[in-house]
């Protein structure tokens, strides 16, 4: 069996990046599988255990790190995030194509790490248009929001670390560039 490809898929928070990979699971022919990320933070409402994310305590988070059992980690407004290793081995070893739907510092360990992996940054159409989104959550404090967004203007610096640079302005249009994308590099 061919060996899975693996794609990261990155970009600043609000950006858009798990409505557009929801959409990239639609189409089967991509044979698409989701790389469920660690994190020590709270879970939102609509997130489920196991299905958005494995939400483990700080303690756990940082055992794995110790004993290398991550792809990659990052502690972001005072949560930590990382990628599971197994997973995305067993994934990959099962001829899947794994996406990783990860923030820019986690994505810049998995390409020094990884550097066949295909790397595609989403922006926003501006600045604007992101603080919107973000705001639109209605789930974190201002403090947290003014986070997000100086961080978001740090990230999108580093787009040109990434193959590939897709703008989100629409969810639609934006999965069919990406479908394009990876179908060019299976």
């Amino acid at each position: 069996m061919k060996k899975g490809l693996l794609i990261i898929l990155s970009g600043p928070s609000g950006v858009g990046k798990g409505t557009v990979r929801q959409e990239l699971f639609k189409d089967e022919s991509l044979n698409l599988a989701y790389s469920i990320s660690m994190t020590t933070r709270k879970p939102r409402p609509t997130e489920k255990e196991g299905i958005d994310y494995f939400f483990v305590s700080e303690e756990e988070f940082k055992e794995k790190i110790e004993k290398g059992e991550l792809l990659e980690y990052a502690q972001f407004v005072g949560n930590y995030y990382g990628t599971p290793q197994f997973y995305v081995d067993q994934l990959l070893s099962e001829g899947k194509n794994v996406v990783l739907e990860i923030e820019v510092q986690g994505a810049l360990q998995v390409m020094a790490k990884c550097p066949h992996a295909l790397t595609i940054f989403l922006v926003p159409p501006s600045l604007e248009e992101l603080e919107r989104r973000i705001r639109g959550r209605r789930t974190e404090e201002e403090s947290i929001v003014q986070e997000r967004l100086a961080k978001a203007r740090k990230e999108i610096a580093t787009k040109d670390e990434y193959k590939y640079v897709v703008e989100n302005d629409d969810v639609v249009a934006a999965k069919e560039k990406i479908a394009k994308i990876i179908k060019e590099n299976l």
